[in-house]
């Protein structure tokens, strides 16, 4: 059991007999009133956002939960297949446990959330930025950099993301996974 003074970004909770990782919270201490927690959870079956405020001191039961490296190897009719980097043992993944699925490419590193307790898997982690390749984009117009616009572009996994207007097809770039945003171009 854990308390509100234990929350962090991560945390793994069974809250209504299913279990919810934090992906935000915020302490907030009105003038008036008691303090409390305001959530944003996201169910790791179904991968809803639920927004929620818990009283402060609240106890909380917590999900033990282990991440392990695996290795992305294939998409086919039954899901995402992925490979344990030290038993060689194959998981496979339903579309739905598998978030910015199309920001993954295959060979790629992965972490996979397992159950502690049951050892169920139970959802795919990319890294917080990967190295992708556009393969096509519009040519952007010169001396049209004064503002900050962005245009949009295709990368290797078959993504739409948008860049600024100075990356060209065939250039390697670092993407945000969590909102899909550029971040840099890759030497």
């Amino acid at each position: 059991m854990a308390t509100t003074a234990d929350f962090r970004n991560g945390l793994v909770i069974n809250y209504n007999n299913e279990l919810h990782v934090i992906t935000e919270f915020q302490h907030v201490k009105p003038g008036k009133g008691p303090a409390f927690v305001r959530t944003k959870m996201r169910n790791i079956k179904t991968g809803r956002t639920l927004d929620n405020t818990f009283n402060a001191g609240v106890k909380i039961e917590t999900a033990r939960v282990e991440q392990r490296p695996h290795q992305y190897l294939f998409k086919d009719d039954y899901g995402f297949t992925f490979m344990d980097n030290a038993t060689f043992e194959q998981v496979v993944l339903p579309e739905a446990m598998v978030p910015f699925a199309d920001l993954m490419k295959e060979g790629q590193e992965v972490g996979i959330l397992f159950h502690a307790e049951t050892e169920q898997p139970l959802t795919a982690e990319l890294p917080t930025t990967v190295e992708l390749v556009v393969t096509y984009t519009e040519p952007g117009l010169k001396g049209d950099t004064a503002t900050n616009t962005l245009k949009p572009a295709t990368v290797e996994t078959g993504a739409r993301i948008q860049v600024p207007l100075f990356v060209d097809t065939d250039t390697k770039i670092r993407i945000k996974t969590a909102d899909y945003s550029y971040v840099e171009r890759v030497k």
